[in-house]
Parts: C-alpha cells; sequence; structure tokens
C-alpha cells in the first residue's frame, strides 16, 4: 500500500506559523480596515470592500491549509493574493517616497518580504512524497 509520507517537524511548524499569520493578517483586515484602505492605489475602486473581501481570502485560504487535501490549492490562491496586493505595497512605497516618510526604509523591506512569502508559500505546493507501506 502506498500512502503520503508526513511532513517532518519543521514543515509543520512552518506550516503552523504561516496559518498564524494568515489568520491574524485576515482578521486585522476588520479590526484595522483603515490602515489597509489608505495603501491601496486610487486607481482601485471599492477600498473598503476590497479589504474585507481579501480579509476573508486570507483567514479562508489559512484554514484550508491545514487539511493536506486542500493544502495545495490554498497555497496557490495565497501565491495569487500576494500578487494581487503587490500593487499597493509599491503605492504604498512611492507615496512614503513621495512624503520622505521616516519609516521608507520599511516600504523598500516590504517588496522582497513578498517574494519570500510567495516562496514560503510554494513550499506547500507539491504534493507530498509516496512511501510504501511495509
Amino acid at each position: 500500500m502506498i500512502k503520503p509520507k508526513l511532513m517532518s517537524n519543521r514543515k509543520r511548524v512552518s506550516l503552523f506559523v504561516m496559518v498564524v499569520i494568515y489568520i491574524v493578517a485576515g482578521l486585522n483586515h476588520f479590526i484595522h480596515p483603515a490602515f489597509y484602505t489608505v495603501i491601496m492605489p486610487p486607481y482601485i475602486p471599492w477600498h473598503l470592500p476590497l479589504v474585507y473581501i481579501s480579509g476573508v481570502f486570507e483567514i479562508i485560504l489559512a484554514l484550508a491549509l491545514i487539511p493536506q487535501t486542500t493544502r495545495r490549492y490554498a497555497a496557490w490562491g495565497i501565491i495569487a493574493l500576494l500578487i494581487a496586493i503587490f500593487p499597493a505595497n509599491v503605492y504604498m512605497l512611492q507615496k512614503y517616497h513621495a512624503q520622505q516618510h521616516p519609516q521608507l526604509w520599511l516600504m523598500i523591506l516590504r517588496l522582497p518580504l513578498q517574494l519570500v512569502l510567495i516562496w514560503w508559500a510554494y513550499s506547500f505546493t507539491k504534493k507530498p512524497p509516496l512511501t510504501k507501506k511495509r
């Protein structure tokens, strides 16, 4: 009989941390929506509804990471979400630069952080290897 290989402890901890981060981030969209609406570019309509929708998706995708059967799809969903919110991060960087904001350096670091988060989610898109049961 062939069954999926169990996840290593390190990978399990990584998954747990990712789930917690996205649940907390998703909840934060409802607790502090103004933080997100001000970083959205003006050419994107419906700021507040989109903040709530993205918060819901972060929570749903985080929870979908837990079962192995939905993990790959959830990881791809998180990658799509991170790509979708990238323009807001670029806009915020431009805004901070124009204002000579003292925390501009945080916005500069935020862009490569998006790539790290995409890579992290990508690490959960692969099918788990199969092992033979003896």
